[in-house]
Order: structure tokens, then sequence, then C-alpha cells
């Protein structure tokens, strides 16, 4: 099959490289452009355009598909379909129109929970026992079309969003890859009216820790900003990143200190598991530990 896709984060390289590897014949690769990055403000390129070109594909950037000048070359690929996954672009009728078959999106939620742009942080902060990977065909509205296919992952209970994240990618990958083998066989299934939710992006003002709110959704908020923007407190003045935890079965002053890096919150308390402190690496709590004292609250 004759196939655009458009993708910017690492999450969509695992798609562009399945789809490559069954064959189809990828004739343009969409990417938003390249950022400045690092401390030289260098431009830097997507994980999907490094990936496209190491692949020789023909990749395009551009800053916008409303110009009519590129939407007249999108036109002009006339290709069967078109693949989405995490573009950040939002598609114009006219994109939406081009393919023979239309466009289809990679969106890794259970739709119509968690429509927009952080559905996995979404879905660990809200404490969702499960979620999954919807291959929708695209319309005007924000993830609003019908469903081809869905399937269902159950979230680790001490799940990370880098690590659901990942897991995510890899089975969207493969999904996309048997939806389109099969899709002369599927129907699509509108979405429920009930039951919609939306994945605000993150907001970095989300992520300071309030130790006075119950442990189990300081825990959410700790597993669902891991590993970015990540959730932080101050200890000893210090802006510390948390990246890692679990719920424990003990009770304190809320911001108590009951030993190591296992803080009192409002009802229970959360055991940190992985910590990052101001210009220094990750660390597991045994390496973290080591030279660090904490006072007797945060």
């Amino acid at each position: 099959m004759r196939l655009v896709f458009m993708g910017t984060p690492e999450f969509s390289v695992a798609a562009l490289d399945a789809l490559v590897d069954a064959g189809h014949e990828i004739c343009a690769v969409y990417s938003q452009p390249p950022r400045p990055a690092g401390r030289g403000k260098k431009l830097r390129a997507s994980p999907v355009q490094a990936r496209a070109e190491a692949l020789g594909l023909n990749v395009r950037h551009p800053v916008s598909l409303k110009s009519p000048d590129v939407q007249a070359e999108f036109v002009a690929l006339e290709a069967d379909i078109a693949v989405v996954v995490a573009y950040g672009l939002l598609l114009p009728q006219a994109v939406l129109d081009a393919p023979a078959r239309g466009c289809l999106n990679i969106h890794a939620s259970l739709l119509p929970r968690w429509r927009g742009a952080a559905p996995i942080h979404r879905a660990i902060m809200a404490r969702d026992a499960e979620t999954g990977v919807c291959i929708m065909q695209m319309e005007a509205g924000l993830d609003t079309g019908p469903v081809l296919t869905r399937r269902v992952l159950e979230i680790g209970t001490r799940e990370t969003t880098g690590e659901l994240h990942d897991r995510l990618a890899a089975l969207g990958a493969a999904q996309i890859v048997e939806t389109l083998a099969q899709l002369d066989g599927l129907t699509p299934e509108p979405q429920a009216e009930d039951g919609v939710t939306y994945a605000a992006k993150i907001d970095k003002a989300e992520a300071r820790v309030d130790w006075s709110r119950p442990a189990v959704e300081v825990d959410a908020l700790i597993r669902g900003l891991s590993p970015f923007p990540g959730a932080w407190t101050r200890v000893n003045g210090e802006r510390v990143k948390l990246l890692g935890s679990y719920v424990v079965d003990e009770d304190g002053l809320h911001g108590a200190v009951l030993g190591g890096f296992r803080i009192a919150c409002g009802s229970g308390a959360v055991q940190v598991t992985r910590a990052q402190r101001e210009g220094k690496k990750p660390m597991d709590m045994g390496e973290f530990l080591k030279g660090f004292g904490f006072p007797k609250r945060i």
C-alpha cells in the first residue's frame, strides 16, 4: 500500500519501522520542523525525521499544513492512505480528504476516554486500571472519528508514563500493520457519546507535589509525570524530581519523612523509588540516599 506517514516524537518511530518492515511503500514522511535543543540551541531533527532519513525516506517538515502550496504537494503524492501518529499539527480537510482511503490515527487511549495531547500521562494520573490503542479514521474533530480496531493494556500499579509509553508504542506499531492488512473487512465503529474525557497537555504548574493530598494521588502524579516533566518537591531547599514511587500503609503528619525517601501524605504515605537532584542524573534510591540527608519534614 502507498502510504504517507505523519509523526514526530519517539512514540511514532516504532510504527514507522513496522510499516517499512511490512513492505508498505512510504512515499513521504511528514514531521514537525527541527527545533532548537541542548545547551547550544542547535536545530535538532525530530526522532521521526532522524529515523526516516536513516531509512532513506523522503521527509517533509512544513511549519503548517494550511498553505495551499503545501496541501497541493500532499495531494500530488496520490497516497492510498495516511498513517498519523502523534504528529502534532492539525490536518485541514483538504489533507484529510487527499488519500484515497483517508487518514488513520494511532491514538494511545481507549477512545472516547482521553482524547487529546497527553493520554498516557492522564491515564496514570487518573489511576485508570487499563488503557490501550485505538486505530481511528480521522475527521475534523479532535480524536472524534470512528474506531477501526482497539487493543487493551492493563496499567501496572507501579508503572510510569515512560514505561507505559514504550509498551503502547510497540502495541500501536503491531496494530497498525494488522489493521491495514484487514482493512477491507473492518467496519468503523462510531465512538460512544458517553465517557468522553480530554487529555490536556501537561502544564508544568501541575508538577509540584502537594503532600497534603492522599498518597494514592501523590503516587499517581509521580508516576504519571515520569520521566517528563517530572513531579518535584523541595528537600533542604533543593528542587528534587521524583521519578518512581508506590503507596505504603503508613501515616504521619503530611510531609513528614518516615525513613529514607518515604513521605507521609494527607492519608497514607509514598515510597519514592527513583529521584533526580539538580544537575545530577536520575538515581535509584540506593544510590540517591548516599550522602543525602533528609530533614524531619519536607
